[in-house]
């Protein structure tokens, strides 16, 4: 079908060409427009034939232009086409251990790899045919971000409800041998894919290295809302460790050979494992960071950097941070260091129990307002307090239960400051000043 067109970019090419809101876009150097990646694609060259049907007429246009020069054309959807939702039946997915009664968005499973590569949003192949995956590999459509949870096709129908998931390894082998980037997850659940088979799966993603350019491991988040789903259980300290033991003795063993890791277990095994969190250099430059991985050292690290440019002074203050459980004592280690050099702040860290979904989640961006408030309501509270920008879905300052940042605040009769995700950020919002790192 036509893209149909809803504006141009002020001054761009399109708008200079007299293309028009309820024009379409036919095709670019005689290949249709199906969606955003076609659109991205052909119209990246110098010379180029635009086909624009305008009053029910095709109008061509020849152009010479920059091949990075964006034409400047709008369409009704940021994908131009629609998007894909998610066909599997995944025995941990979290949408389907999601309470009734939140915004209908929360309920969408994507699985679309142009939102892979677009946003880095993580898929599972199984939406793909070869001619799917032929056109990835020709348009060099690289990185792509790929949940494999195992390499084992049997073990994978069993936990996507998918027979399309048993392809996995071939089409993982397909993308590598045409160099696609690939940074892949495993979800992890305890009894199903962990252990033995676990370990089969990293030495298969080891094989694809270097196409396979990093693997994140996280546990599987359990809900209190799982009545008539496949029975899972968190990950204990044991478990936890034994799942560490195997991804790390991997893990060192590509280091080795490759000068990098490959394997990164997230943030929460070493938590739940009671074990000090790695270093810096572990991460080899944080390429899951956006996954949970390696998110607390890196903002640990950003900290310490952040205090050692900073100036001591004197001012007398009282600042609250609001954080989930899990980040509890990397938040509290972090505020010991920030007294050294400002000690007369008093911070206070307020870990809240996440009622609303169940205890077993314990990160910060699952955190509701309405748990804020419940447990904050009846306490002493300092005149400012922190949250982390992860605990917001929408630009309206909006918490995952629909309560707003605003409604937060009316509550406790107190400020909220929205902290980003950065160390220098942090550091800024507790000593409240403006300083120039």
């Amino acid at each position: 079908m036509p893209a149909k067109i809803v504006g141009t970019d002020a001054e761009s090419i399109a708008e200079q060409l007299g293309i028009k809101k309820g024009d379409s876009l036919i095709s670019i150097n005689k290949k249709p427009i199906n969606d955003v990646i076609d659109y991205m694609f052909y119209s990246q060259s110098e010379c180029i034939e635009l086909v624009i049907e305008s009053n029910g007429e095709n109008i061509a246009f020849e152009l010479e232009k920059d091949p990075y020069e964006p034409l400047g054309i709008n369409f009704e959807t940021y994908l131009i086409d629609k998007q894909i939702s998610c066909k599997n039946k995944c025995i941990f997915c979290f949408i389907d251990q999601l309470p009734k009664g939140l915004r209908e968005t929360m309920y969408f499973k994507d699985d679309d790899s142009r939102l892979s590569f677009l946003m880095g949003n993580y898929i599972t192949l199984t939406n793909l045919s070869e001619a799917d995956l032929k056109r990835i590999c020709d348009m060099r459509i690289s990185p792509i971000n790929i949940s494999v949870h195992t390499t084992d096709p049997a073990l994978r129908i069993q936990m996507m409800k998918n027979p399309n998931a048993a392809k996995i390894n071939e089409q993982l082998k397909m993308l590598a041998d045409a160099g696609i980037e690939m940074n892949c997850q495993i979800v992890l659940c305890k009894g199903v894919n962990d252990g033995e088979n676990l370990k089969k799966s990293l030495l298969d993603l080891e094989r694809l290295y270097p196409a396979v350019h990093s693997v994140s491991i996280v546990p599987v988040g359990l809900t209190k809302f799982r009545d008539g789903l496949y029975p899972l259980s968190p990950f204990e300290k044991e478990d936890a460790l034994k799942t560490l033991g195997i991804i790390n003795e991997i893990g060192d063993e590509c280091k080795r050979k490759y000068g990098l890791r490959l394997f990164y277990p997230s943030d929460e095994f070493y938590i739940k494992a009671d074990t000090p969190l790695p270093d810096e250099q572990f991460y080899d430059g944080y390429p899951q960071i956006e996954n949970g991985v390696g998110l607390c050292t890196s903002l640990l690290s950003e900290v310490k950097s952040a205090l050692d440019e900073a100036a001591p002074n004197d001012k007398t203050d009282s600042v609250g941070i609001i954080t989930g459980v899990l980040a509890k004592a990397v938040i509290n280690e972090i505020c010991t260091l920030i007294n050294k050099k400002f000690p007369n702040i008093e911070i206070s860290v307020y870990p809240i129990i996440n009622r609303f979904f169940g205890e077993n989640i314990t990160v910060a961006g699952l955190v509701t307002g309405t748990d804020i408030i419940a447990q904050l309501k009846d306490k002493q509270l300092p005149e400012r307090l922190l949250i982390p920008s992860s605990m917001l879905r929408s630009e309206q300052d909006m918490f995952l239960d629909s309560v707003t940042v605003l409604q937060v605040e009316n509550a406790l009769e107190r400020k909220i400051e929205i902290s980003l995700n950065d160390g220098y950020d942090l550091l800024q919002k507790i000593t409240d000043e403006r300083t120039d790192f």
